[in-house]
């Protein structure tokens, strides 16, 4: 049987990342009525984030600022965007190790199935031509991203790797906001030099993403779970 290198590292991300779900669990265990309440918003919301991803590749007006960097490995690499997407997920996680970040399952989740819904939207969709559906697919994509990161963040069982990088460097006394500015910015210019896709549609990411995540988080958002470390026993 032949294997592309695309299918071995498939394989390879599924191996890793079942091994970090198990430990996941297993270092920090959920309820299982939790599980079935939050599992499902959080896999449907990863779902939406993959698909708003894909509408702004098929747009072709200019990628989100991560997707710059994913777009600019995929054509140097010769390989899925989407993939590159799980690969470059599965790298930032190393970088959780010295900033003391734990995962959560939300965490693995995010790292396999973002990249396999967008690759899969892609050999779904068709690009457009007409400049009006370009634009509609940007402003779609943008509404579609914000609404799976309310799903996803909101049902609480850990953030992306990406986000995960962004929250850590508050331990050295930087901002959420100038931590998540300098990451973007970094990995726009690496993007870019890769060959990745500025545009418009990256401004309209990078101005309405904000927003609209937060309105989508104040309406998707559930109960914060318990840490059963600080958990107290009546």
């Amino acid at each position: 049987m032949h294997f592309t290198t695309a299918t071995v590292a498939r394989i390879f991300l599924v191996l890793v990342l079942g091994t970090l779900t198990a430990w996941s669990l297993r270092s920090h265990p959920v309820p299982s009525r939790e599980l079935a309440r939050r599992v499902p918003r959080c896999v449907a919301g990863l779902a939406c984030f993959g698909i708003g991803i894909a509408l702004f590749v098929l747009g072709d007006l200019g990628n989100p600022p991560w997707d710059v960097l994913h777009g600019g490995l995929a054509k140097s690499l010769d390989l899925p965007i989407g993939l590159v997407v799980n690969l470059v997920g599965l790298v930032v996680l190393l970088l959780w190790i010295p900033l003391r970040e734990r995962v959560g399952l939300g965490t693995v989740l995010n790292t396999l199935e973002i990249g396999l819904v967008l690759d899969l939207t892609l050999d779904i969709l068709d690009k457009p031509n007409n400049l009006a559906v370009r634009v509609a697919f940007a402003v779609c994509g943008l509404v579609v991203v914000a609404i799976g990161s309310g799903l996803y963040i909101g049902s609480g069982l850990g953030a992306g790797p990406r986000d995960g990088v962004m929250m850590g460097l508050r331990r050295f006394k930087l901002s959420v906001r100038a931590s998540r500015t300098l990451i973007e910015v970094v990995t726009m210019g690496l993007g870019y030099v890769l060959g990745g896709r500025l545009g418009l549609g990256t401004v309209l990411f990078m101005v309405g993403i904000g927003p609209l995540v937060q309105i989508s988080l104040q309406h998707l958002s559930l109960p914060a779970l318990e840490d059963p470390a600080t958990a107290t026993t009546p």
